[in-house]
């Protein structure tokens, strides 16, 4: 129905952390861009479904941004949500697949959950594996899973490294430094990329440039027309190289005449032997098989003499 892919991000203004590196830490940023491919594939959806007027998702009203967006942006929380049904059509519902990942807490599966969730899709899911979630009591921090979908622990780390260790700062957030991404904007490079995506979830089309021409280095099969010239044009050049003059009028004089060279006439007559084979070529079949077949009744004929002797 729809598919989403962390590539598209750039497309809402989101062009750093969307890859993993060898950096442990680094590990962690992916929850938050899973986040976002979970929101784009729920808003999609429910965009081609015509549902996602009614389905708004888990948001909040905040003003704070209006200068990024036309209108009122939504700010995602960290709190576990359900959809509840709508007054004309029911939740568009689906299943998480998670195949060979391991479910462990906080793993960036769920961060593609949570995104669909805020998105409006009515996901059957338990708040036990989202960041932030404490076994010992049990309970989510919203605060803290907000924390993870805003970048906030990339946002610490971040500061952490450019107090104690400023040359792997400039090392592993080179692209963060290259666009002007620091720890204070963070937050809002990712409220500009979920208002982004709930303005326009279509997805957009790549332009791919025209296929080239490549050579051709096998012969183009001929028509029948097409070799039948050929062979035409073959006897014009045996019998010219002869020394023969040929009359392109009349077909009968330039196929029947032929060089006084024996070499050069046996040339010109096999030739003309394969040029009737394709003209004629269901009449020599026919021959043929008359000829295996009278070959085959006679020597039925006399095996049979044979045996009445």
């Amino acid at each position: 129905l729809a598919a989403a892919y962390g590539h598209e991000l750039p497309h809402y203004g989101l062009a750093v952390g969307l890859t993993n590196y060898a950096a442990g830490y680094y590990l962690n940023d992916i929850l938050n861009t899973a986040y976002c491919v979970g929101l784009l594939l729920a808003r999609r959806t429910l965009k081609q479904l015509e549902m996602d007027a009614e389905y708004e998702g888990n948001v909040e009203r905040d003003n704070k941004y209006v200068e990024i967006m036309i209108g009122t942006c939504l700010q995602a929380t960290g709190e576990d949500y359900s959809v509840e049904p709508g007054e004309s059509r029911r939740p568009f519902r689906s299943l998480l697949d998670v195949g060979l990942v391991r479910t462990t807490t906080g793993n960036r599966v769920f961060g593609v959950l949570k995104g669909a969730l805020d998105g409006g899709i009515d996901i059957p899911h338990s708040e036990k594996r989202f960041a932030g979630f404490n076994k010992d009591s049990k309970q989510l921090d919203p605060e803290v899973h907000r924390k993870y979908i805003y970048g906030g622990h990339v946002a610490s780390y971040m500061r952490t490294l450019m107090e104690d260790e400023p040359e792997k700062y400039q090392s592993h957030f080179s692209e963060y430094i290259k666009r002007g991404i620091e720890a204070d904007n963070l937050e809002g490079v990712y409220r500009k990329v979920h208002a982004a995506i709930r303005a326009n979830p279509e997805a957009k089309k790549s332009e791919k440039p025209p296929p080239k021409e490549h050579k051709r280095y096998n012969l183009k099969k001929l028509s029948y027309e097409e070799r039948k010239a050929k062979l035409i044009d073959r006897l014009k050049a045996l019998n010219s190289a002869a020394g023969v003059d040929s009359d392109e009028d009349d077909e009968d004089d330039k196929l029947a005449l032929f060089p006084a060279d024996p070499l050069v006439l046996g040339d010109c007559a096999f030739s003309y032997l394969v040029l009737l084979l394709y003209e004629h070529y269901w009449a020599f079949c026919y021959v043929i098989i008359f000829a295996v077949i009278a070959f085959l009744s006679n020597d039925f004929v006399l095996s049979h003499a044979y045996r009445k002797k």
